[in-house]
């Protein structure tokens, strides 16, 4: 598997576990994945074999996939993956507590600093907004 396929495929299986935290992926939620797939580019092959693949296994296999496979990107893409769940969980104005778990710990197993995911986050959003 190339860098950027290692990429969209952890980042669709950290996204995955976000939207899923109640057990019930929200129109609003699936509508977010799709703008995620859009902005990052994600091959639509890519996407509908993680999505026929997902049903079929435990959140804890998803979870240990997910990290071992961030874990092989750039620290780059490491921000990059945790600044879209950030943003994600923000979204609906509704932190769940196990959203809240799978940022903190996952931002820690991947050596990443909580600051430097809150700090891209904000200048992420500072720039869509200055966007015409």
């Amino acid at each position: 598997m190339n860098s950027r396929m290692t990429f969209h495929s952890g980042l669709l299986h950290l996204v995955y576990l976000l939207v899923n935290v109640d057990g019930v992926i929200e129109k609003s939620e699936r509508a977010a994945m799709l703008a995620i797939k859009e902005e990052e580019n994600i091959p639509e092959i890519l996407f509908r074999q993680f999505e026929e693949s997902i049903g079929k296994r435990r959140e804890q296999d998803i979870y240990h996939t997910a990290i071992h496979l961030i874990n092989q990107c750039t620290e780059e893409e490491k921000l990059c993956a945790f600044v879209h769940l950030y943003r994600l969980a923000q979204a609906d104005n509704n932190i769940h507590t196990k959203e809240i778990r799978l940022l903190l710990y996952g931002i820690k197993v991947t050596n990443l600093e909580f600051e430097d995911v809150e700090m891209s986050a904000r200048l992420a959003e500072t720039a869509a907004h200055s966007r015409p």
